[in-house]
């Protein structure tokens, strides 16, 4: 009886030490994590364009709250915004551009004079006008014939315009669909996995009054306007639509 149990125990005590198989699963690959880029950085213009041409949303400031952007043209990106944001496909998105001369190319302000854009624009403003054929894409606010343009007054946002060769970008505040906007990165941090890029320029602003965001202005009926949103810049736009003789519509 002890020599058998000697043997048993001898033979566990051989299983427990035999090395086990040293074949490896493979190993499903880590997501890479998104950039952080802060804007001074010499490659972020680079970067940025380059998620753009590759249809993915980025997180980038603007003159008001940090904001997501995305191709306006590119019909798959525009659904991938609209996810991230958690936002009704019916519920518009602005656009920015450039300048004035790309502001006519995609909406319709021939009734808008040169003076009257030069005195709203760049600042922390939507002007909403009918949109141009020039704005293709099916699913770029779908439930309307008008579009809201930006241009903001920001550096890193107008230099990337500029290399984007005058093309629209889809923009929109940084944060899911209700949630207050964001005046830091770190304020949308949990949307940064579903981003190929977010820039960094510090925190926007020093007061609560900047979430608010931009000013949104319906000038497409000419000589009348209509406040959609109040935002951070409605005494000053409203004092200019009287300096041109522009009525309103409807107040707030």
């Amino acid at each position: 009886m002890r020599h058998t149990q000697a043997l048993l125990i001898s033979r566990l005590l051989g299983q427990q030490a035999r090395p086990k198989s040293t074949t490896m699963l493979p190993q499903p690959k880590e997501k890479a994590k998104t950039p952080v880029c802060p804007v001074a950085d010499g490659s972020a213009l680079q970067l940025a364009r380059h998620c753009l041409l590759s249809g993915q949303v980025i997180g980038l400031p603007t003159d008001t709250v940090y904001g997501l952007a995305c191709d306006a043209n590119n019909e798959q990106a525009i659904q991938r915004l609209y996810e991230i944001k958690g936002r009704d496909e019916h519920k518009p998105v602005a656009i920015c551009v450039h300048n004035n001369s790309a502001l006519r190319r995609f909406g319709q302000a021939a009734h808008l004079s040169d003076e009257l854009l030069t005195r709203l624009l760049p600042g922390p403003l939507t002007i909403v006008i009918e949109r141009t054929p020039a704005l293709s894409n099916r699913f770029l606010n779908p439930s309307t014939s008008k579009i809201g343009i930006r241009i903001p007054d920001f550096q890193f946002m107008r230099d990337l315009c500029a290399v984007w060769h005058e093309q629209p970008l889809a923009l929109t505040s940084a944060n899911r669909s209700s949630a207050p906007s964001s005046l830091q990165v770190s304020e949308f941090r949990s949307l940064w996995p579903q981003l190929g890029a977010v820039f960094d320029a510090g925190q926007i602003g020093l007061t609560e009054e900047r979430r608010l965001a931009s000013t949104v202005i319906d000038l497409a009926t000419p000589g009348y306007y209509e406040i959609v949103r109040a935002g951070v810049a409605l005494k000053q736009t409203v004092a200019v639509m009287e300096e041109f003789g522009i009525r309103s519509r409807k107040m707030l």
